[in-house]
């Protein structure tokens, strides 16, 4: 029984991590009136939380292996609910930004030991198979969950509580880790941890976004100057955050790429969509959460109800490719959607349509889980997370920053017109991306025989 309990811990962490990179996109009209932000500012209130997230999962993953994943966890999980108080706390816009990056911060430490620590605990396949797709839904429904959370906070009392609403979640999740999780003491800080790449990594990923969100080549070039001498420095380092023979595993170094595509996508089509049905609809923030609560739900049936049966009978692969096939169908028709919508015959069927990403990404977990040792179970789930968290950042600031420049050329059309002309290109652009990621699912990843619980290790 512990070891379920254990598993709703981990699975809460992850849905509070999951929560808070969406949460805020409901609220943001209100939390840019409230506190006077600029555009700019405004998207790193988002991008803030995903950079600091994204980048230190790596060394939150070696550190995991070093001192211990339970202690990672709680440290973690500490720092979080900490830093959403200070969010909930921010009257102004340099206190919000930072509150994000700490709540970040705090989601990573937790977040990468995640999958190491549920690996450990379920060793028997079925066991495993139930345990994964739990932590799959978790993650894949999170984030529209949270556009219903955060809608139905922000109307009902103010933006503020979409942040305050994680204290007592994460006390509670505390007090609940203390004796479910299993303890291990790690291979100590001697080992080593690379700090110089993280902080590479970290000043690379947000420069890159910064260039993008500010559309200046410039800054982009220092951005991946610094990205490439992390690279440098991890195949050099004595003890890197990211041994680069982790990629000399096919399915490691296709899932990673296919699901940066696939989740670049979708977490901008959440935030996208939800700027529609606002901005061109007039939907307010609760109106929002609801309009998107069909695809949490069927996200979170197919996930938890007919994932693991479906890769157990057809394999991983296959139902990847079904999954990555309804999607590209969704975004195909989020690029004629009307400046006039009717909910129930032009929305509601692409919400449905979003049942694809709870397919996929139960399929993509399990086949990258296959090739890294155990004694790199930190890393590697630090890895898996860090590629989701770097797709949906690089993601939302691509495609957003594409909706926002063919808003400017068609604003002679009217304010509506231009606003939905923008979505329709970076629906479209998301389309494309989709699409190269189910023809590199295709050539590069190769069905496996054996059900998908009966790993023994993680790979991604």
């Amino acid at each position: 029984m512990s070891r379920w309990i254990a598993l709703g811990v981990i699975a809460t962490g992850l849905l509070m991590s999951v929560l808070d990179g969406s949460i805020v996109t409901v609220a943001m009209p209100a939390i840019q009136a409230d506190l006077a932000l600029s555009t700019a500012g405004l998207s790193w209130v988002v991008n803030a939380y995903l950079i600091a997230f994204g980048s230190l999962l790596l060394l939150a993953g070696r550190l995991g292996d070093l001192i211990g994943r339970k202690r990672m966890f709680l440290a973690g999980s500490i720092v979080f609910t900490l830093a959403s108080v200070l969010a909930g706390a921010a009257t102004s816009p340099a206190a919000l930004i930072a509150a994000r990056f700490l709540q970040g911060v705090g989601s990573a430490m937790s977040a990468a030991v995640s999958l190491g620590i549920l690996v450990t605990l379920f060793t028997e396949a079925k066991e495993r198979s139930v345990a994964i797709a739990v932590f799959s839904f978790t993650g894949a429904a999170g984030a529209s969950i949270g556009q219903v959370v955060g809608g139905v906070l922000t109307d009902a009392l103010s933006w503020h509580w979409i942040f305050l609403i994680n204290a007592p979640i994460g006390v509670a999740a505390i007090a609940l880790a203390l004796p479910a999780l299993p303890d291990d003491r790690g291979i100590g800080l001697k080992a080593g941890a690379d700090v110089l790449g993280a902080v590479l990594v970290t000043s690379g990923l947000m420069t890159s976004i910064y260039a993008v969100v500010t559309r200046s080549p410039l800054v982009g070039v220092g951005g991946l100057a610094l990205l490439a001498g992390f690279v440098a420095r991890q195949a050099t380092a004595a003890t890197p955050l990211m041994p680069l023979r982790i990629f000399r595993t096919r399915s490691v170094a296709v899932a990673n790429g296919v699901q940066v595509l696939m989740v670049a996508v979708l977490f901008s089509f959440q935030i996208l969509f939800a700027l529609y049905l606002q901005n061109v609809q007039g939907y307010d923030a609760t109106e929002t959460g609801l309009a998107m609560l069909p695809a949490a739900l069927t996200i979170g049936a197919v996930s938890l109800g007919a994932a693991a049966r479906l890769n157990a009978r057809f394999g991983e692969r296959r139902v990847l490719l079904a999954g990555i096939g309804l999607l590209i169908l969704m975004l195909a028709l989020l690029t004629r959607v009307p400046v006039r919508a009717d909910y129930v015959t032009d929305l509601l069927p692409l919400m449905v349509l979003a049942a694809g990403f709870g397919l996929a990404l139960p399929a993509l977990t399990s086949l990258g889980m296959s090739g890294a040792k155990a004694d790199d179970a930190g890393l590697a789930s630090g890895l898996f997370n860090t590629t989701q968290q770097i797709g949906m950042a690089t993601g939302i600031a691509v495609l957003s920053t594409l909706a926002a420049a063919r808003t400017e050329s068609l604003l002679d059309d009217g304010r509506a017109a231009a606003l939905t002309g923008g979505y329709h290109a970076a629906f479209a652009a998301g389309t494309a991306l989709l699409v190269a990621a189910f023809v590199l699912a295709f050539a590069l990843l190769r069905q496996r025989h054996e059900a998908p619980a009966e790993v023994t290790s993680l790979n991604v």
